[in-house]
Formats: structure tokens, C-alpha cells, sequence
């Protein structure tokens, strides 16, 4: 009996004490990531990002985060650019003459009586490298970055005191560098020649028979020269400035770019989730992301991480170190959701693409963990000691 007792005392003491030592070091339990706490108090440490608790005013200045704009990185004129003949295109030349007789005209036949004007239309030529063609009886023409009206012009005046009052017309057949190149989620991608009243971007699209990707997940890249910018294709079909004028030796390609964010922490599932829209707010993403979970979430604790780019940080930290012109700014927006109004705020804070969602445990969720190991812990104990009483009653 003396045994017994003492035994239990000792299993007791060393609860007893196991308890004391495990409230005293609870933050070295298993955790999914840092508390509320954490991540709010250490921004007082200078640490490597910046704290933002979003507010109306906060959320103000996130509508200033925009993606590329055609229309500002690729100004166009009201009315498209004329193309112009270059090497490697294919032209005729047609000649017309005010009577028969001439060089480029039917002889007169014998005993017939003819009137009217008289043509020839020259056989298809490909202007070669030194931009230029031939027409009989003015020589070589050069017609490399002339437009085929100034053509026309200087092969008249060419044939002026040798044709019989010339007229031409210049027609390009062929073109291959006034058209531009579509390449990506497209269904008929190539070389798309430009016409001459101008081809704005989805005119180019429609004629290559539009994307293969759905449209909310297709990004546009154009290239032209050496400048190459992205944006979403729906932000071209929502505003027409950025439908710009395509000019020849553009380079479309269409990218299928799904739009996701990471749910971590104290959610009921944390996965890449898949935007499925044309944009989400932080109230879809915790609700795609199965909600905050009640036995561990902290309301209190909702973050968003984010690199952000350097205008939005700029206004939201000027005075920041970690603000650099050229480079993005590691950002975490707080949300407290015990407020009534976050859950308003989280409805009008849009998610950007690779977010992370952080939902933070809840204070108690460390000693609701030492509990449990502990309470697994006393019935290993209370087993043991059954197995002690019954050794004991045995002897």
C-alpha cells in the first residue's frame, strides 16, 4: 500500500512539474507559423518588411496598383501610321497612258479606229536589298520607306517626256514586314499582315481566331522595338485606350498566366488556391480557402503578404528604408476581423497574384496543445500505475 502511494505521488510531483515547465515554454510547442503577436511586435525591431493595417484610406491607395498600360507605355497617334514599302515585299506596278501608241500601250492597228486610254501592268516584283525596282525605261526605282502614292509619283515623273502622259498605280500584293507577329494561346498564331486603314490589338487577335486559354487568365505581352510589357487581356477589352494600334514588327504573344494565392495557417485549407475569376477579394480568398477554422484561428490575426510594388509602398511608407525605387517592398497587411468593420475592409481588398493569406492561431491555441499532450501524457501515467497496482496485488 505504501508503495502505491508513494508512487503516485511521484507521478503527480512530475506532472506537477511538467505542467509548470510546459506553460513557462508553451512557444516551443508545434506551431503552423508566428502569432498575431509576433509579427505586429516585431515591427517596432526594424525587421526586413513593413507592417500596414489596412484601413479605408489603405485601401484607397491600393487602387494606384495597376498592371502595365499599353496606352502610357505605347502612346498612339489618333489615326494608325501608313505603312511604307520595305525589302522583301511584293508590288505591281500598272502604267496608263492617255492614247494608244505609247511605250507601254497597244500599237494602233491598221484600217481601226481606237481611243481610250491604254495600260500595262508589270509583272510582280520583290524589292530587293538596295530597296529598289525596276520599271522599264526609268530604270531602278527606290521605294524602301516610301508609301506607294510617293511611289507612284516618282515613277511618273520618271517616264514624264517618254510615256504619253503616264499615270501609275502602285499596289503592294504581298507584305511581310508591315504585319505583325502573334505567337502564344492563340488558335491560328503567324505572321498577321496589317491593313491599311489600321489594326488595333484585338483586331490583330481576331484575325489569328482569339485566344485558346480563358480570357481571365490570359495575359497580353506586346514587344515592340526593345520595350516589352504584360497585362491582363481583360484589362484591354474593359478600356479601349488600351486597344492600341498595332504597328508592323509588333510582337504579340498571348500567355495563359492562372491567377492563385497561397491560404496558410489557421484555415480550413491551406493550398494554392486558384483565383477562377478575373479578380478576388480578401473576403473570397478566406472563403475559398474553407473560412477560419473556430477551435484555432485568431481573428484578430489576418495577414496578408505581399511584395509590393514601389509607387503603393512609396505612398504607404515614404519614409521607409526598405522603400527603393526600382525594386519591391516586403509588405504584410493586418486585418482584425473581431471589428465589424474589417469584415466590410475585407470585402474591398483585392487579392494580387502569389499572395500569401496568414491567418494567425489564437493565443490559446499553444496551452489547448499542452493540455492535450499533457492530458495524453496522465492516462500513459494512469495505465502505468494500474499496472503497478496490479503487480503489487500479484505479489
Amino acid at each position: 500500500m505504501s508503495i502505491n502511494v508513494s508512487f503516485r505521488f511521484s507521478v503527480g510531483l512530475a506532472l506537477f512539474c511538467a505542467l509548470l515547465s510546459g506553460l513557462a515554454s508553451c512557444s516551443a510547442l508545434p506551431g503552423q507559423g508566428p502569432g498575431a503577436s509576433d509579427i505586429i511586435g516585431s515591427a517596432s525591431q526594424a525587421p526586413p518588411y513593413v507592417v500596414v493595417g489596412v484601413t479605408p484610406g489603405v485601401i484607397d491607395v491600393l487602387k494606384q496598383r495597376r498592371f502595365d498600360s499599353f496606352a502610357t507605355r505605347f502612346p498612339s497617334r489618333s489615326t494608325p501610321v501608313e505603312p511604307l514599302i520595305s525589302v522583301g515585299d511584293t508590288i505591281v506596278v500598272t502604267i496608263w497612258e492617255a492614247s494608244a501608241g505609247g511605250l507601254f500601250s497597244s500599237p494602233v492597228a491598221a484600217g481601226k479606229f481606237s481611243t481610250g486610254s491604254n495600260s500595262a501592268a508589270l509583272p510582280e516584283q520583290v524589292v530587293g536589298r538596295d530597296g529598289s525596282i525596276t520599271v522599264p525605261y526609268a530604270g531602278r526605282i527606290h521605294v524602301a520607306g516610301r508609301s506607294p502614292s510617293a511611289v507612284q509619283s516618282v515613277i511618273e515623273a520618271a517616264l514624264k517626256g517618254k510615256a504619253i502622259e503616264p499615270q501609275v498605280i502602285v499596289n503592294v500584293t504581298h507584305s511581310v514586314t508591315n504585319s505583325a507577329t502573334v505567337v502564344g494561346e492563340v488558335t491560328g498564331g503567324g505572321r498577321i499582315p496589317l491593313s491599311v486603314k489600321g489594326d488595333r490589338l484585338l483586331d490583330v487577335l481576331a484575325t489569328a481566331g482569339g485566344v485558346r486559354a480563358p480570357v481571365n487568365e490570359t495575359f497580353v505581352e506586346l514587344t515592340r522595338g526593345s520595350v516589352t510589357s504584360r497585362t491582363p487581356l481583360l484589362q484591354v477589352i474593359a478600356h479601349p485606350a488600351e486597344n492600341v494600334y498595332i504597328r508592323p514588327g509588333d510582337v504579340l504573344t498571348f500567355v495563359r498566366a492562372p491567377q492563385t494565392f497561397m491560404a496558410y495557417g489557421a484555415t480550413g485549407r491551406n493550398a494554392e488556391v486558384p483565383f477562377e475569376a478575373d479578380g478576388i477579394t480578401l473576403a473570397e480568398a478566406l472563403t475559398k480557402a474553407g473560412g477560419l477554422l473556430d477551435e484555432r484561428s485568431d481573428p484578430a490575426g489576418v495577414f496578408v503578404f505581399r511584395n509590393e510594388v514601389y509607387s503603393v509602398a512609396r505612398t504607404l511608407r515614404p519614409n521607409s528604408p526598405l522603400v527603393q525605387p526600382g525594386s519591391a517592398t516586403p509588405v504584410i497587411y493586418h486585418l482584425d476581423l473581431r471589428d465589424p468593420q474589417g469584415l466590410f475592409l475585407a470585402q474591398r481588398f483585392r487579392i494580387a497574384n502569389h499572395d500569401i493569406v496568414y491567418v494567425a492561431d489564437s493565443p490559446s491555441t499553444p496551452v489547448q496543445k499542452m493540455f492535450a499532450i499533457i492530458g495524453g501524457g496522465m492516462g500513459m501515467v494512469g495505465s502505468s500505475a494500474s499496472i503497478a497496482n496490479a503487480a503489487a496485488t500479484i505479489k
